[in-house]
């Protein structure tokens, strides 16, 4: 019986590290960068009615 409770402790102990695990890289990917919104191309617009 110990063997029994021992197997699955550490199988729900995995399970809920694969979650974790999942839960956190989600985190990670769902997260945006800090950037600039500056446009990298400026283009010289002339001014209407000249």
């Amino acid at each position: 019986m110990h063997r029994l409770l021992a197997a699955s402790l550490t199988v729900a102990a995995g399970a809920l590290l694969a979650v974790g695990a999942a839960l956190g890289i989600v985190a990670l990917l769902d997260a945006t960068p800090e950037q600039p919104n500056t446009p990298l191309v400026h283009y010289d617009v002339p001014a209407r009615g000249q």
